[in-house]
């Protein structure tokens, strides 16, 4: 059975064991390349063929799981080249979605930007990473402020892009929290870039909101990629 039980409520089987499995991909239960075998998953969630089944043909379909012909199904890989593909286009998609969200905003967009950052930031990285609940909590809270940033951009279409690339850029966050040497350094540089894009946002400054978001993104994508690239000893 799963380490980590959501309070959320699924509407369906195939729900509840879409969630599940997403989670664990995300959080790297189940890493990169697994196998997944529709036996060994029927113990691990207590549910049946069917909604499995469903659940790992949606999670195909976002970039998850991958089909291997008569072998079933895997853990979608990771790697560099896509780590960087992925930073590019999430630096686009989401510079154009600020701009957007500048120009559009209202003081209702503004102020769920603050009290988002409230939330995050009083939400510390968990000294033990492996600490699921916790490490979900910061998990959630962060990926709620970079939502507040641009949730007044006004495209839903847009936003869906946002929220599968933010899904995907977490797998690969989790895997350098779950290899980083200094926590506690690493959330106090980002706590500093938050805020940083907090204020741009509300001081309505495209440029330096963009070209913050763009660093952003960056350092998180060099430090995940420290993880190819290890430091010498």
């Amino acid at each position: 059975m799963p380490d980590f039980v959501s309070p959320v409520k699924d509407k369906t089987l195939a729900d509840r064991a879409l969630r599940l499995l997403r989670d664990d991909i995300l959080a790297a239960r189940l890493a990169p390349d697994t196998r997944l075998r529709i036996a060994e998953l029927q113990k691990r969630y207590d549910l049946g063929i069917s909604p499995l089944r469903e659940a790992l043909l949606r999670l195909i379909s976002e970039g998850f799981v991958v089909a291997e012909g008569q072998r079933g199904f895997a853990v979608a890989s990771v790697s560099l080249a896509e780590l960087k593909d992925l930073t590019r286009a999430r630096i686009r998609l989401e510079g154009l979605l600020l701009s957007e969200a500048i120009a559009l905003g209202d003081a209702e967009w503004e102020t769920g930007i603050v009290a988002a950052f409230h939330r995050l930031s009083r939400t510390p990285l968990p000294e033990d990473l492996h600490d699921v609940q916790a490490t979900a909590h910061w998990e959630s809270c962060h990926r709620a402020f970079h939502d507040a940033l641009v949730a007044g951009c006004g495209s839903p279409w847009l936003l869906r892009m946002h929220a599968q690339l933010g899904e995907h850029s977490e797998r690969y966050r989790r895997i350098r929290l779950f290899h980083s040497v200094a926590p506690a350094q690493m959330i106090r540089n980002v706590n500093d870039e938050h805020q940083s894009l907090m204020q741009a946002m509300l001081d309505r400054d495209t440029p330096r909101a963009i070209a913050l978001v763009q660093s952003h993104l960056t350092n998180t994508a060099n430090a995940v990629a420290s993880f190819w690239q290890p430091e010498a000893p």
